[in-house]
């Protein structure tokens, strides 16, 4: 029987406790950590969005800072997830493409793929582990789809609960619903299959993101009076593209002729997004809590486009989720820290996903063991919290994707630093050249204009995966240059 994992945990917390401050000192701070699937970096009110409606959004970035260079790790799933949770770019962990994968599809590939890591591995201390480790109390509610794709028993091995969280509800090896009303299976194919474990009982007519909420609000309620890891990876808003009825008619009305935003289903979807997290900052600040909850709120890669037929639009940037341009992995940023950030306050430096694991671990006075610090990649974004106008000791950004990927992507790697975006794709070693300073939608390649920037930054490029003993693609000794390459059914379109 399907059935959530909080219903035994009033017992549970009479036989499992933590440590909180000792008497008379400050209570530790508690951290709120929302992560949002496929949310476009335009996908709120607060950063610039037509069509959709997002007063709690809104809210949360008046009241802390909002990332306007916020990067994913990947431009799909499970290793912008992995990347937080560890700290490590995907590249050194090896948790390079979504656990599935589906390059294998891919018809007359140029180069062939590297064995990649399909599963967050034990060997890593997760953020949650670190956290439990010095007396925090910590919960998974949401996405997970870290798990390997083996039998069953084993995948459940790479469950949350086996990598440092107390509770998990709905975390599990899918990396989507079947469908987001109850009982979340759909009617299509494998996606009949999917269950949605440790989820209590529902009824017809349930929406997954307001059930997913209602188990948040009462973790926060448990653990009200510890410091506690609350970690939310929503499923939504990832397809299927699947809202309330009476919000979807409500934008049905909104939607005009030159919209940039125009679908009504997609924004009745970030329309229950906003209403979980006003939900979340309504209850802490209920509880009295809100002055020691920081709460981080972004996403794990860009916004599905789908070559103009997906559900959102992340113009100005070029593409989306998926891609090797800034449309497939700049994300919403927003960071709340009681104390710390100014309300109101926009940082320009960029940042990326596996900042996140160092950022938490500082704002919770607590320090990784030594093995593990010198496997971190990513920055305590603390010193851009108290100063949105500092800089942080970092010069360039990285990004390797040794696959393909339905939505367009060849494997590429790429790096940014400063206003300068170089892609080099290993399919055939072609670079591209961009200034985002000047365009940031990546229309004007200027490799040839500027050979000695594009020299420097691909030996940079070159050096940095060395560093880090990249997997990279092969050639194919099968390769047939005469005949097409892609995808089925894209052939030849």
């Amino acid at each position: 029987m399907i059935r959530s994992l909080l219903f035994p945990l009033s017992f549970l917390l009479l036989l499992v406790t933590f440590p909180g401050s000792a008497k008379g000192e400050e209570p530790r701070g508690n951290v709120i950590l929302l992560l949002v699937d496929d949310w476009g970096w335009t996908d709120a009110g607060c950063l610039g969005s037509d069509l959709y409606e997002t007063p709690n959004i809104d809210r949360l970035a008046e009241s802390g800072t909002l990332f306007s260079q916020t990067y994913a790790s990947c431009t799909v799933c499970s290793p912008s997830r992995a990347a937080i949770l560890t700290g490590m770019e995907p590249t050194r962990s090896r948790v390079t493409d979504f656990i599935d994968g589906h390059s294998d599809r891919y018809v007359n590939p140029p180069v062939l793929i590297p064995d990649w890591t399909q599963r967050l591995e034990h060997r890593h201390l997760s953020l949650a582990e670190a956290l439990r480790d010095a007396g925090y109390r910590t919960a998974h509610v949401g996405k997970w789809h870290l798990t390997p794709t083996t039998h069953e028993i084993e995948r459940r091995l790479y469950w949350p609960e086996h990598h440092g969280f107390e509770i998990n509800v709905a975390g599990n090896r899918h990396g989507m619903p079947g469908s987001f009303f109850w009982p979340y299976r759909g009617d299509r194919g494998y996606l009949a299959t999917i269950e949605m474990w440790n989820m209590p009982p529902g009824e017809e007519g349930d929406y997954l993101t307001d059930a997913l909420t209602d188990e948040a609000v009462k973790i926060i309620d448990y653990f009200q009076d510890e410091p506690f890891f609350l970690y939310f990876p929503y499923y939504t808003v990832h397809v299927p593209i699947e809202a309330k009825p009476e919000l979807t008619a409500r934008f049905e009305e909104k939607v005009e002729e030159g919209m940039r935003h125009r679908d009504a289903e997609y924004a009745a979807m970030i329309a229950s997004l906003d209403e979980s997290v006003g939900r979340i900052l309504d209850r802490v600040e209920e509880l009295g809590i809100a002055d020691r909850t920081s709460i981080i709120l972004t996403g794990d890669n860009g916004g599905l486009v789908s070559g103009g037929n997906g559900p959102t639009d992340n113009a100005p940037l070029r593409d989306g989720k998926g891609s090797a341009y800034e449309g497939g992995v700049r994300v919403p940023g927003i960071v709340r820290v009681p104390g710390t950030t100014a309300p109101g306050s926009v940082c320009d430096e960029p940042i990326i996903g596996h900042d996140l694991y160092p950022t938490i671990l500082e704002l919770c006075g607590v320090e990784a063991p030594e093995g593990v610090r010198s496997q971190i990649d990513g920055l305590s974004l603390v010193p851009v919290l108290s100063d949105p106008g500092a800089s942080l000791a970092r010069d360039a950004l990285y990004w390797h994707y040794p696959h393909y990927h339905t939505l367009g992507a060849v494997p590429h790697s790429v790096i940014r630093e400063g206003p300068w975006r170089l892609v080099e794709f290993h399919t055939d070693e072609s670079v591209e050249l961009y200034d985002l300073a000047e365009d940031i939608g990546e229309t004007r390649n200027l490799a040839e204009e500027k050979p000695r920037v594009r020299d420097r930054l691909r030996e940079r490029l070159h050096e940095h995966l060395r560093q880090l003993d990249a997997q990279m693609p092969t050639e194919n000794p099968e390769y047939d240059p005469a005949s097409p390459s892609g995808w089925p059914g894209k052939l030849g379109d």
